[in-house]
């Protein structure tokens, strides 16, 4: 095989909210950092552990202005995209190095919005499963349900 690739899929919780710049010609991109975490148990001593990963993201254009308008700090997300290493001169001339995840799809698993609307609907008003309702299910006796 010749080829090679370059493909990052990740799910975790946005730690800030998306961070826009907007450049002359009417292009933007979108930055923001996501967690992800990893729990296991250590042996020696039995505690549980969870190691927590940091990642930017950069979003272009379009899909960056969706990201800004409907993502929050703690947002749950899926995105692909790949990995880009740059680098650039600081203000004080040393030499800056980053590694980023250009995001070229995305899923918006949870939002606060979400959560926050959730909350608002008293219990009493959320509407009943039939699909397991008995009173429901209007099937002839003799007949198998599957």
């Amino acid at each position: 095989m010749n080829g090679t690739l370059n493909k990052v899929m990740l799910i975790g919780f946005l730690g800030d909210d998306v961070k826009m710049h907007y450049f002359d010609g009417g292009n933007c991109i979108g930055r923001f950092q996501l967690a992800t975490n990893e729990v296991y148990i250590n042996k020696t001593t039995n505690e549980k552990i969870t190691s927590t990963e940091w990642h930017n993201l950069v979003v272009r254009n379009k899909a960056a202005e969706l990201c800004e308008k409907y993502l929050s700090k703690g947002d749950k997300i899926y995105v692909e995209g790949r990995i880009k290493s740059r680098q650039w001169q600081s203000e004080d001339g040393s030499t800056k190095h980053t590694t980023e995840i250009q995001v070229t799809e995305f899923t918006f698993l949870s939002t606060k919005k979400d959560s926050e609307n959730n909350k608002q609907i008293p219990a009493a008003d959320v509407a009943k499963n039939t699909n397991f309702d008995p009173e429901n299910n209007v099937l002839p006796i003799n007949d198998l349900p599957f």
